[in-house]
């Protein structure tokens, strides 16, 4: 049973991106299922730190921001919005180059809050970062 509001396009998922970090840092979604949803992000000179290996900021750029996208897509956008309240990343396998592949799954949803587990995974599907994000679920003011 799907978890989604409304059945969700990618492309108009993606168009959200423009203008934002995650147009910055290439950052993309790829697909979404019944209950998750997956991107994915370059590792290169946009995300590296200086030892050439994807920053973990980025990671969590990219777990925070599968998560969030989730959760919007999970509420009714004309009466709530949801924001990060939390992230938490621990780092497994540093990645050199390639691709970063993310899929972010709710754990929990409630009236106010909902949680999600993201994992990063490299080319080899080997993970390389594990992440719980908490999100606000907040009513509009009109």
């Amino acid at each position: 049973m799907s978890i989604w509001f409304s059945p969700p396009e990618l492309s108009v998922i993606n168009s959200w991106n423009k203008g934002t970090m995650l147009e910055h840092l290439g950052i993309e979604i790829t697909e979404v299922g019944e209950d998750y949803i997956e991107g994915t992000m370059p590792a290169d000179n946009r995300t590296f730190q200086p030892f050439k290996l994807v920053h973990g900021g980025a990671n969590v750029v990219l777990a925070e921001s599968l998560g969030s996208i989730g959760a919007q897509l999970t509420i009714d956008p004309a009466q709530y919005y949801c924001v990060g309240q939390e992230v938490n990343a621990n780092h497994l396998r540093g990645v050199r180059q390639g691709t970063v592949r993310g899929r972010a799954e709710q754990v929990y949803k409630g009236k106010t809050s909902q949680v999600w587990e993201i994992k990063l995974y490299d080319q080899r599907n080997k993970m390389t970062c594990i992440s719980r994000l908490t999100v606000a679920v907040v009513k509009v003011v009109k």
